[in-house]
């Protein structure tokens, strides 16, 4: 599919070891396979089986999810421990607590967008070795770009939320670094899936959430405790 793509092919022929020719390959055989492929990195990358169907049975539908729930789970309790870590300069500032989701938030869906990107150029080979460097460092750029806008826009609501103008700079702060780190997330965990020949449709997701929340909590809960306590 992706040489009748590159190449503008109408047909390719096939050929057997020895050179003969033993059949043809259209454009609508590639087509169609390249439909089923999208199809499939769509329904990894929400954690479904690629196999599953609304004929499934509660227990084959069940099955086919519970596995990739399960790694998510984990990678939850792994956030959860650096709240933790915290939980004592959460219990001297609420304010904290009711802006940590607004962090992980963000965070989770600028890295969800550059995975995205990175998945598909990766399956359309548009991602390769040689531009891998440039690719990042702009993704990057705009994590950054990203992250410093709504980080002061967040600023201004904390600050007239609750009052506090360090709690303002803190969470602009972390709300930089977090977008920062979901944009390398984001597109250095399907390049390292790809390298290691695990498809980065279905692993990404979870790995990729975990850094946004771990890093975006860090950054947060720590710089409020150096700041603020």
């Amino acid at each position: 599919a992706y040489l009748f793509n590159h190449y503008h092919l109408i047909s390719a022929p096939v050929v057997d070891q020895d050179g003969r020719l033993v059949g043809v390959i259209t454009i609508d055989d590639a087509m169609a396979v390249l439909d089923e492929e999208h199809e499939e990195d769509m329904l990894r990358m929400a954690g479904v089986d690629e196999d599953s169907s609304l004929a499934d049975t509660v227990f084959q539908t069940t099955k086919g999810r519970a596995v990739w729930l399960l790694v998510n789970l984990v990678t939850a309790i792994v956030a959860s421990l650096v709240i933790d870590m915290y939980a004592e300069t959460i219990n001297q500032m609420v304010a904290l607590a009711v802006l940590m989701p607004i962090v992980a938030s963000m965070g989770g869906n600028a890295g969800t967008q550059t995975m995205t990107v990175a998945v598909r150029a990766i399956a359309t080979r548009e991602l390769t070795a040689s531009n891998a460097l440039r690719v990042s460092w702009r993704e990057i750029t705009v994590g950054a770009i990203n992250g410093l806008a709504f980080g002061l826009l967040m600023a201004v609501v904390a600050g007239f939320w609750f009052g506090v103008p360090m709690l303002a700079a803190v969470i602009a702060v972390a709300m930089l670094l977090t977008l920062i780190a979901a944009a390398l997330g984001g597109i250095l965990i399907p390049i390292a899936l790809d390298k290691l020949n695990i498809d980065p449709a279905l692993a990404s997701g979870p790995f990729v959430t975990t850094v946004t929340d771990v890093i975006g909590f860090f950054a947060f809960l720590g710089l409020a405790s150096a700041v603020l306590l």
